[in-house]
C-alpha cells in the first residue's frame, strides 16, 4: 500500500474516533432542513398557509429551540414564508380512494412537504437569535410510569399494553428528528425498577440502563390521569451537563404529554435550557 494511501487511512480512522458527535453528515443536512404538514387540496391558498406552518417547522426543527414560533418577528417571517422554500411536494393521504363528489377532488387532504436549504434558513435562525443544532441528537430511553385509577404499569418495550403510547412517542419524535427506544420488561426488572419505582429513581442509574437500552441517555417520566384536569398530567426529566431539568403539562391526551417530553428534550439539548 503506497505510503500516502496508509496515512490517509490513519487520519481517517483517528477522525471518526475522536469524533463520534460530530457535525450531521451532509445526507443528514438535507433531512433536517424539511418539515411538512396537513393541507386540503393543491390550491394556492392553502399552500401558502402551509408553507407558513412549515416555516415554524423547519425552525424549531432544525434549532430544537421551542420558543421560535412565539416570537414577534415570526409575523413578518410567515408573510413571506413561501419564499424561503426551495422545493415542495405533496403526497395524496387519501391516495387510492376514489372521489365521491366534486367537492372531493378540491379537498381531499394531502401532506405538503417543503425542503430548505440551509443558507436560507440559518440566516432567519441568526435573526431570531438562535442557530442551527447539528451535532449528533442523541437517542433517548424513555423510562414511563402510567397510572390511571387502579391501573399502573411502566411503558415496556414488549408489553402489548403499551403498543399505542409507544407509536405515540416515535411519532413526536419525527418533527424533531429525534428517535425514541423502551427498555423491557427483563432490563427494568434487573435494575429493581418496577412502575412505581421508576418516579423516583436517579437519573444516573436512568442514564446508565438507558445504554443498556440502546439509547444515548435517559428521558423519565410519569403519566397519571386527572379526573378533574380532564386528561393526563406529566412531569418529566432530563439530566444532562450534571444538571436535571424538569417540566410538566397538565389536562392533555398522551399524545400530547410526549410531544411536550420531545419538545422538552429537544430544548434541552440543543443548548437552549428549560422547557416553558
Amino acid at each position: 500500500m503506497p505510503q500516502f494511501l496508509r496515512l490517509a487511512l490513519v487520519l481517517g480512522g483517528l477522525l471518526a474516533i475522536c469524533t463520534p458527535n460530530g457535525p450531521a453528515r451532509a445526507t443528514d443536512i438535507d433531512d433536517l432542513y424539511k418539515s411538512q404538514t396537513i393541507v386540503n387540496g393543491k390550491y394556492e391558498k392553502n399552500r401558502q398557509a402551509g408553507f407558513k406552518r412549515c416555516l415554524d417547522a423547519v425552525l424549531v426543527r432544525v434549532s430544537g429551540d421551542q420558543r421560535l414560533p412565539a416570537k414577534p418577528e415570526m409575523a413578518a417571517l410567515r408573510d413571506k414564508a413561501g419564499s424561503f422554500v426551495a422545493s415542495f411536494s405533496y403526497r395524496d393521504r387519501m391516495e387510492g380512494i376514489p372521489n365521491h363528489d366534486d367537492q372531493g377532488t378540491y379537498d381531499r387532504p394531502h401532506n405538503l412537504y417543503c425542503q430548505y436549504k440551509p443558507a436560507d434558513i440559518d440566516p432567519v435562525l441568526a435573526s431570531l437569535g438562535s442557530r442551527p443544532w447539528l451535532t449528533e441528537r442523541p437517542r433517548l430511553a424513555v423510562f414511563l410510569a402510567t397510572e390511571r385509577g387502579t391501573q399502573h404499569f411502566a411503558l415496556e418495550a414488549d408489553d402489548e399494553r403499551g403498543v399505542l403510547m409507544r407509536e405515540s412517542f416515535s411519532n413526536a419524535a419525527v418533527p424533531l428528528a429525534m428517535q425514541v427506544t423502551f427498555p423491557t420488561a427483563a432490563q427494568l426488572s434487573q435494575a429493581g425498577l418496577a412502575d412505581q419505582a421508576l418516579r423516583n429513581a436517579e437519573m444516573t442509574k436512568l442514564d446508565t440502563l438507558a445504554k443498556k437500552a440502546g439509547a444515548d441517555q435517559a428521558l423519565s417520566g410519569s403519566l397519571v390521569w386527572s379526573d378533574k384536569e380532564l386528561g393526563w398530567i406529566a412531569d418529566w426529566r432530563l439530566a444532562t451537563a450534571s444538571k436535571t431539568y424538569i417540566w410538566q403539562v397538565r389536562g392533555v391526551s398522551f399524545d400530547e404529554a410526549f410531544r411536550v417530553a420531545i419538545k422538552g428534550a429537544a430544548q434541552i439539548l440543543s443548548g437552549n435550557e428549560q422547557p416553558e
